[in-house]
């Protein structure tokens, strides 16, 4: 995927990352699958039976987790996309990203503490001041401090338009910071020294809705003058007990019971979303690559499993007395792993569209940054959403497959099915995902973006088009772009004549819908490399490797994007049952 697909040597080549190799690259990758293999996959288990708990105020973790915070620090995995002048080794996105995927198929929650860390100090690093750049980067960079994003509060979910924690200016250059935020992954405990908020408030006087949101840091344990840490009345009031994810704490905070919680601004007042979004950005790509990391996780178990477990006959087989056959051989197991397959490797390539475009815009310039720019913008609802939407059926697929088994604890199927059902609400619902791509991305500049990346697609399907393999698939999703475009207009019509409420009613449908083609767009991506590889008769990849690429392609357009007619029919309907069925006839 990343050499053959993505060609992520050609990084290398680009000015920030010219100290690495595509080897490097690889090294990094293998290193990361060791500690995964080693220290993060043997106590999956523990850390699910065991979940984080309060006591007297903190909240206590794994024991394991200070040694592999420690670990994360010394060893380089905190700080390895971050520049060179903060201690960071400047490795591609990408490859962050893919060693996220790597150690999020060990286990989940381990990874979590790290890489939260690491948005939290790269916002510090944008957008701080220098004094908050040597304060807090070290120390997080270390893994001796955690960073949090402490945005949703008891009131306000995904409306952070109703955030009212506030902050009141002092003459000492800090604020006093009072309210409470909820659902704070990794928002206390006694794996690190101490954890570093980036928290967004109110400061006093402030505009209302989101133009008077502000971002500040607000640790738990500030320094003082001397560089002693002292309490900064951040009070950890609960724990969250979750279905799933259970290695990382979920904090309910209480800031300022005793008036005391200082806050430093990060950039200007008022403008702290701006500035949240960018950690929110990245992490929602994360978010899909989490679910994809889980959902493989899930799928090489069932795959496993399906090798080895025997039960009845071919279905031609009349002999009661001939031996069982592994279940792998049945036509309805191989269609449910290669659902699996289908979409875990589609979602996968989905992923590294996205973060090698992020690569590109910041080591590109002018047409062909702007350009990169706007599709990733474009991807990123898509990216988040869809991963996190499918690897709930996926690793309930796992689960069926293992039967009577796979809903016992001791087979990992159904805690991968717990894992991953957080993927669809962390970093916006995919109702709001939905509202974004239809109500912002699509529309932004004029439709540039969905113009440029339809170019891109339609080049591809063209690549496609030699092969004979491809060029009905290739045509299929070509059809399917022209319906999509239909309907994009459509919608906008409908926006011009009944409104936005009638516009965006079904975006989540519509979300729905795009996904499944950029995914299907993927697998075109994949099977003209696969067609190339072939011709080329090379040794690189073994013959049972390309075809289970081409069977993986051929079944995600033969199963899934079948599933677009619904929902284009969907899409030009005018009826509006959602919108006329009132509160009181919902019953």
């Amino acid at each position: 995927m990343l050499h053959e697909v993505f060609n992520v040597g050609e990084l290398c080549k680009k000015e920030a990352f010219k100290e690495h190799t595509p080897e490097g690259l690889d090294m990094i990758l293998e290193a990361a699958a060791s500690l995964s293999q080693d220290h993060l996959r043997p106590i999956l288990v523990e850390m699910d039976t065991k979940p984080p708990y309060l006591e007297n105020g903190r909240i206590k973790v794994h024991p394991k987790m200070r040694e592999l915070m420690q670990g994360f620090g010394r060893d380089g995995w905190i700080s390895m996309s971050a520049p060179h002048e903060f201690g960071g080794q400047q490795v591609p996105f990408t490859i962050t990203e893919a060693v996220g995927f790597i150690m999020g198929a060990a286990n989940y929650s381990t990874m979590v503490y790290p890489f939260l860390t690491t948005g939290a100090a790269h916002l510090i690093e944008s957008f701080g001041t220098q004094k908050l750049k040597e304060t807090y980067i070290p120390k997080m960079y270390a893994g001796e401090w955690q960073g949090t994003m402490a945005l949703t509060e008891p009131g306000a979910g995904s409306s952070l338009t109703d955030v009212v924690s506030t902050a009141t200016p002092t003459a000492d250059g800090h604020y006093l910071i009072k309210g409470q935020k909820i659902f704070i992954s990794c928002g206390d405990s006694d794996a690190v020294d101490n954890i570093v908020h980036l928290m967004l408030a109110r400061i006093d006087g402030a505009p209302a809705g989101i133009k008077g949101i502000s971002l500040f840091v607000v640790p738990r344990m500030r320094p003082d003058a001397k560089g002693e840490l002292v309490f900064n009345d951040v009070n950890t009031a609960g724990v969250f007990h979750k279905m799933g994810y259970h290695g990382a704490p979920i904090a309910h905070l209480i800031m300022g019971e005793a008036n005391d919680c200082r806050g430093y601004l990060i950039g200007e007042e008022h403008k702290g979303l701006s500035y949240m979004f960018q950690m929110m950005n990245e992490a929602r790509i994360g978010v899909g690559c989490n679910a994809v990391s889980i959902a493989s996780a899930a799928y090489y178990t069932s795959l496993e499993y399906a090798n080895v477990r025997t039960q009845g006959r071919k279905i031609t087989e009349k002999d009661p007395l001939k031996p069982q056959i592994p279940i792998i051989e049945h036509a309805d197991v191989k269609r449910m792993l290669l659902f699996q397959k289908a979409v875990v490797e589609g979602s996968l390539s989905l992923v590294f569209e996205s973060t090698i475009r992020y690569d590109l815009s910041k080591t590109s310039e002018g047409e062909e940054k702007e350009k990169n720019q706007l599709i990733l913008e474009l991807l990123t609802p898509m990216v988040k959403s869809y991963p996190a939407e499918m690897s709930i059926l996926t690793t309930s697929t796992a689960l069926q497959i293992f039967g009577g088994y796979g809903f016992t604890k001791e087979f990992l199927a159904e805690l991968f099915f717990r894992e991953t059902r957080i993927h669809t609400l962390h970093e916006g619902t995919t109702a709001i995902h939905g509202m974004d791509l239809l109500g912002r991305k699509v529309t932004m500049k004029g439709g540039m973006a969905v113009m440029m990346l339809m170019q891109e697609v339609m080049a591809d399907i063209d690549r496609a088009q030699k092969f004979d393999a491809l060029s009905l698939f290739a045509s299929i999703l070509g059809e399917k772009l022209l319906a999509l475009q239909e309907i994009t207009m459509h919608l906008v019509s409908v926006a011009q004549n009944e409104g936005p409420e009638a516009y965006l009613s079904d975006a989540t449908l519509y979300l729905e819908l795009f996904g499944i083609l950029a995914v299907g767009w993927q697998w075109i991506k994949q099977g003209v490399k696969v067609e190339e590889l072939k011709a080329a008769q090379t040794k690189k990849y073994s013959a049972d490797f390309l075809q289970s690429k081409s069977y993986a392609l051929q079944y995600f357009f033969e199963y899934e994007i079948p599933k677009t007619e619904g929902l284009i029919r969907r899409l030009k309907s005018d009826n509006r049952v959602t919108m006329q069925a009132g509160k009181e006839t919902i019953l």
